[in-house]
C-alpha cells in the first residue's frame, strides 16, 4: 500500500527527530510492503524566516491533500518578539483549524524500564500508569475573543472561554469511544463550580454518557485532577478535558512518565487524515547537537500508522521496538539513569529502534 505523508520538520530539534521517525517508517515499509511518499513543507518559525508567514497557503493545500501529517516541533525564543499573528504557534493553530482537527489524543504510559525515572514515590510508580488524555483542540479560550483596552486601572487584557454544545458533544464522543476500547472508565475534567462554560461542558458530557451505559463516568474539578495525577495516577484511564485544561494536564502526565521526550500525540477530526507530533517543544538550545530524544517522534509515527492508516500490526511493531530498546538500557541524555548501559545520541537511538523494528 502507498501512503502520502506531509512532513513538517519545523524548528529547533524538529528536523533531527523527524528524520529518525522517517527512518523507522521506511523500515516498517520495507518489512510489511508499504510505500510512504513524503512531501516536506514549511510551518513555524522557519516559514516566517523564509516566506514571511508561519503557515504558507502551499503548506495547507499539501496537508489537505495528504493521507496524514507528521510534525516535528515549532517555535523558539527567536520569534517571541513577533506580533501574535506571526508567532510560529499561530501556524500550528491555523493548520489544526484548516484540517478540522478538534480532538487531541495524548497517551501517557510509564514504560516498565523507565520506572526509576518517574519523579513520584517508588510505591506510586510501582503501580504504573497507563492513561489517555482526550483534549478538545479547536475551541475554548485559545480561540475565543481576546484583546486589550484601557480602564481606570490602566491596560486590561482579556481572553474569552466559549464552548458550544456541538463542540463539547463531538469531543465527548471521541473520549467515550476511546474508553470503550480500554478499561471503560472516563474522567471528565472541568471547573463547573466557577465557570459557566464548564457547567455546559458537564451537562453535555452527562447527556452523551447516556449513549454509553457500559462506561463508568465521573466528574473531577481541574485543580483536584492536577493533585490526583500526582497522588495516584493509576486511578485514571481516559481523561476528557477542554483545550486549556487538557493542555496543562497532559504535560503534567507526561512528566510523571519519566520524560516529555517519550510521549506522542495525535490530532484528529472527522476524516482519517490527522496530524501526529511529539508533545515536547523545539528545544533550540540543543538543536544540531545530536542529543535530542527521538522516541516521541517515532511513537508519533506509530500513532499515525494506527489512527490514520489502520496499520495496527505495524504500529505495534514500532512500539515493541521502542520498549525493547529501553529494556536493553539504551538511553538518550534526557532519560539516562541507573539502568543506562549505553548512552546514545539522536541518530544512534533511531538506528537501534529501526534495526529492532525490522527484525521483531
Amino acid at each position: 500500500m502507498k501512503f502520502n505523508i506531509a512532513v513538517i520538520k519545523g524548528d529547533g530539534i524538529g528536523g533531527e527527530i523527524i528524520d529518525q521517525a522517517l527512518k523507522v517508517l521506511n523500515a516498517i515499509g520495507e518489512r510489511f510492503g508499504h510505500t510512504f511518499s513524503v512531501a516536506s513543507v514549511l510551518m513555524g518559525g522557519c516559514a516566517v524566516d523564509e516566506v514571511g508567514t508561519p503557515l504558507p497557503k502551499e503548506t495547507v493545500d499539501i496537508c489537505l491533500k495528504s493521507d496524514s501529517v507528521l510534525l516535528g516541533a515549532v517555535g523558539g525564543p527567536k520569534w517571541d518578539v513577533l506580533p501574535s499573528e506571526l508567532r510560529p504557534e499561530t501556524g500550528l493553530l491555523g493548520l489544526r483549524s484548516a484540517m478540522g482537527l478538534y480532538a487531541n489524543i495524548r497517551p501517557a504510559a510509564l514504560f516498565a524500564p523507565m520506572r526509576s525515572a518517574c519523579p513520584l514515590r517508588e510505591d506510586i510508580a510501582e503501580k504504573g500508569l497507563d492513561m489517555v488524555i482526550v483534549r478538545e483542540l479547536t475551541g475554548g479560550i485559545y480561540f475565543g475573543k481576546r484583546g486589550r483596552h484601557v480602564s481606570k486601572d490602566g491596560i486590561e487584557a482579556f481572553d474569552t472561554e466559549c464552548y458550544s454544545e456541538k463542540e463539547i458533544k463531538r469531543i465527548a464522543k471521541v473520549a467515550f469511544e476511546t474508553a470503550m476500547l480500554r478499561k471503560r472508565k472516563l474522567t471528565s475534567v472541568d471547573k463547573a463550580n466557577v465557570l459557566e462554560s464548564s457547567r455546559l461542558w458537564r451537562d453535555v458530557v452527562h447527556k452523551t454518557a447516556e449513549d454509553y451505559p457500559d462506561i463508568e463516568v465521573c466528574d473531577m474539578l481541574v485543580d483536584n485532577a492536577a493533585m490526583q495525577l500526582i497522588r495516584e495516577p493509576s486511578q485514571f484511564d481516559v481523561i476528557l478535558a477542554s483545550n486549556m485544561f487538557g493542555d496543562i494536564l497532559s504535560d503534567e502526565a507526561a512528566m510523571i512518565t519519566g520524560s516529555i521526550g517519550l510521549l506522542a500525540s495525535a490530532s484528529l477530526g472527522d476524516s482519517k487524515c490527522g496530524m501526529f507530533e511529539p508533545i515536547h517543544g523545539s528545544a533550540p538550545d540543543i538543536a544540531g547537537q545530536d542529543i535530542a530524544n527521538p522516541v516521541a517522534a517515532i511513537l508519533s509515527a506509530a500513532m499515525m500508522l494506527r489512527y490514520s492508516f489502520g496499520l495496527y500490526a505495524e504500529a505495534d511493531t514500532i512500539e515493541s521496538a521502542v520498549d525493547a530498546t529501553l529494556r536493553a538500557g539504551v538511553r538518550t541524555r534526557d532519560i539516562r539513569d541507573a539502568n543506562t548501559s549505553k548512552l546514545v545520541g539522536t541518530t544512534e537511538m533511531g538506528d537501534m529502534i529501526r534495526a529492532i523494528a525490522y527484525e521483531i
